[in-house]
Formats: structure tokens, C-alpha cells, sequence
């Protein structure tokens, strides 16, 4: 199965984001893709909530997740969009970072909110609280394909491997991680988790990232790691994007799930045990 992921460098600007999604997006399904995923906060990348507040909109308006779902079923493809920022209309006004499964239909198979908050502080100039933006969600969930289960996570969840066994537990044969990764970070460990979460899983593991520089006009920019992977259930790197924007495509064997677990049944050998003492 051909698919394509979306390596992008997103502004704080939905609408001009939009145009040059779908561009990416056309290109990909005139290259054979029939599965096509785009990266973390697709819509907008802001480090200003009051901008955020400005430009957002709820899930039954917003203007990407219309226009994408319309492009999936005109040309009867998957989707994943790897996540949108949204309002929730909670009290706190926070909001959701929700990813999206699109079937060629247009219809919404599989919605995820982001459990994990980056709430971090990875250098004394670089420091992120997630959580006083976005509420996380606490739904684990499996997507139904047409060519196989998916596994939906977003980003910082990539560190916490309970979350992707329970995803292989139950019946996950793909685990998708769309990020917009700190660049420090990412050259720290994103090969590394990305590879062991499909070792410990035999999964195969798409991540379309965010890349670059991020232009603002309203606050600082951000800059993000790229380098969007594709890595195989045996836990080879299949597929490196680098750091330049683009559609990256490859080929999915989804033969090779069930020959990496039969070679390590590590989902299967997992015992329970306590706790030390």
C-alpha cells in the first residue's frame, strides 16, 4: 500500500495553511498515495493563546477538517489528519489537539485527543506547558481501515509505551504519531522512540512531523525538528524525510507485522507482575 506523508512548515495563519495542504495533498494522490497523513497542529502553529483564541475554530467549522475530508472522498482516499487545534467550549477555554481518521468516504472514522501535555523544560530558554493551552483527552483509540488497524497518538505521547501496547493489545497494527517536535528533543530521541515503540509493538509506525522556522507576525516563531519517519515492525527506518517540506511516499507491507511477532511475540510473552518492594 502506497502512503504519503505530509512533511509541513505550518504558520499561525489557518488560512494560508490550508492552500498549501491541499497542494501537498493533491500531489500525493497524483503519486499512487492511498493512505495520506499530515502532521501535528495541520492547522496552526501559534505560541499566543489570545491569537489561538482569534483564529481556531470549533470542530463543526473549521475550515481544514471540512476541506480535507471533502479532498478525501473526491478522490477516495485515507486520511490522517494528524491533529487540529480546536475549541472545546470549556469553561477554562482551553483547547482540544484532536487527530482525525478520514475514510474515502469523507466520514470521520476515528477521532483522538492528545492525552500527554508537553509540559516541559528541555533548556532554560526552551520551556513548554502544554496543559495551559490544550485539555488532555483520556480515550485511547483504535481506527478501522480498510487495509489494517490503526493506533492514533499525537506526539509526546510517543514516550509513554503503555499507551502504544495497549494500542497493539488491541488489534493496532499501525501506530500513527503525528508531531511537531522540539528540535533539541528530536535530535535527542525521536529515532530512538520512534523505532523502540515499533519493537515493542511489531507495528509499523507513521510520523509526519511539522520542519523549520514557523513564521508569525503576532508572536515568536517556533521551530520544529521534521525529519517525518516511516519505521517498519522489525524496527528498521524505512523512510527519512529530512528537513525539507514536501510529500514523502513509500510502501506499506502489511505482511510484515505478522512476521515481526512471530519472530518476537512480545506482546504475547507480557506477564503481569508487582510492584517492587
Amino acid at each position: 500500500m502506497k502512503t504519503a506523508l505530509l512533511q509541513l512548515n505550518v504558520t499561525d495563519d489557518p488560512v494560508a495553511n490550508l492552500e498549501v495542504t491541499l497542494g501537498y495533498f493533491r500531489q500525493a494522490v497524483a503519486e499512487g498515495a492511498e493512505f495520506i497523513l499530515t502532521p501535528e497542529v495541520t492547522n496552526c502553529v501559534s505560541t499566543s493563546r489570545k491569537h489561538q483564541n482569534e483564529v481556531l475554530q470549533h470542530e463543526a467549522d473549521d475550515i481544514t477538517l471540512a476541506a480535507l475530508r471533502a479532498e478525501a472522498q473526491t478522490h477516495g482516499v485515507w486520511l490522517l489528519i494528524g491533529s487540529l487545534g480546536l475549541k472545546t467550549g470549556d469553561a477554562d477555554g482551553r483547547f482540544a489537539n484532536r487527530s482525525f481518521m478520514i475514510s474515502p468516504q469523507g466520514e470521520i472514522t476515528g477521532r483522538y485527543d492528545k492525552i500527554h501535555m508537553f509540559d516541559v523544560s528541555v533548556t532554560p530558554e526552551e520551556t513548554w506547558r502544554e496543559s495551559e493551552g490544550y485539555r488532555p483527552g483520556t480515550q485511547a483509540v483504535v481506527a478501522q481501515t480498510s487495509f489494517a488497524p490503526v493506533g492514533m497518538t499525537v506526539c509526546y505521547d510517543v514516550r509513554f509505551p503503555k499507551l502504544h501496547a495497549a494500542l497493539a493489545n488491541a488489534g493496532a497494527q499501525i501506530l500513527t504519531v503525528p508531531a511537531a517536535f522540539s528540535p533539541v528533543t528530536g535530535a535527542a530521541h525521536w529515532n530512538t522512540l520512534l523505532r523502540a515503540r515499533a519493537i515493542e509493538t511489531g507495528c509499523y509506525v507513521l510520523a509526519p512531523a511539522q520542519t523549520g522556522v514557523h513564521a508569525s507576525a503576532a508572536h515568536k516563531t517556533r521551530r520544529t525538528y521534521g525529519h517525518s519517519l516511516v519505521v517498519t515492525p522489525w524496527g528498521e527506518v524505512q523512510m527519512d524525510a529530512g528537513e525539507v517540506p514536501g510529500v514523502y511516499t513509500t510502501d506499506l507491507d502489511m505482511g510484515e507485522v505478522a512476521k515481526a511477532r512471530s519472530r518476537v511475540p512480545s506482546l504475547e510473552n507480557a506477564r503481569p507482575f508487582d510492584g517492587p518492594g
